[in-house]
């Protein structure tokens, strides 16, 4: 069965009675432990699509399922409860607190969660030498570079063990041997862990890490295929 799966998926916006479709007619089946890339140029829907598959957002038609459940079976309370147990989200402006240590800003997570408290510095630190940043713990977000923080970010998705991540743009503001470094980071983690990661991106390069690219067009999907070469980006300097 797959993890993810959605049939006909539709989101309509509307705009002073003007409808836009974000997503038109959506069909894909996500299996656990894969490395999915959605494409698309912007205004594609892909950022849109990511945020209904990650409980930021509801469809208007269509049907989504997670673990066999539909969204509509989940309550309110399971919702957020699935969001912060299960998902972990890495996003291209990084979403750290400025003037808080990396070791807080990856307990984050561990506060809605089910963890007991003991436990959390544990946990965020193994999440935190995990992305190469042991000797960074004490240091607070605005000090580190851009792809210092976006390593913090992996790490605090990570920090719940979730089953899926869901990168928007993980690679949006960094330079090209920051980005390398990250979707190293990114692939490693996923491949060791066996979690899901659906990556949100417009560049092909980094799109190429993933097994599988999905490109959309107009809210459709375009394209559906394999990756016949992926590439792997260089984080040796963890191991």
């Amino acid at each position: 069965m797959a993890l993810i799966e959605v049939k006909n998926l539709e989101k309509i916006y509307v705009n002073e009675g003007v409808e836009t479709p974000a997503v038109n007619g959506v069909s894909l089946s996500i299996n656990k432990g894969e490395f999915v890339a959605i494409m698309g140029a912007s205004g594609s829907g892909k950022s849109t699509l990511l945020h209904i598959l990650g409980f930021l957002d509801r469809p208007t038609g269509g049907e989504y399922r997670f673990e066999g459940k539909t969204i509509n079976d989940y309550g309110p309370g399971e919702i957020a409860k699935v969001r912060n147990e299960k998902m972990g989200f890495i996003f291209q402006a990084f979403n750290l607190l400025p003037r808080t240590t990396v070791l807080d800003n990856v307990k984050l997570p561990l506060l809605y969660s089910g963890v007991e408290e003991g436990r959390w510095d544990e946990m965020a630190r193994r999440a935190i030498k995990s992305v190469g940043l042991g000797n960074r713990m004490s240091h607070e977000s605005s000090q580190l570079s851009g792809g210092e923080k976006q390593r913090v970010a992996i790490a605090r998705a990570l920090v719940v063990n979730p089953m899926v991540i869901f990168a928007d743009e993980p690679t949006g503001n960094l330079d090209s041997k920051s980005g390398k470094v990250v979707m190293g980071i990114i692939q490693r983690l996923a491949e060791e862990k066996g979690c899901t990661v659906i990556l949100i991106t417009h560049e092909t390069y980094t799109a190429e890490h993933a097994q599988r690219i999905v490109r959309l067009y107009d809210g459709k999907i375009e394209s559906d295929t394999k990756v016949a070469h992926r590439h792997k980006a260089d984080d040796d300097f963890l191991k």
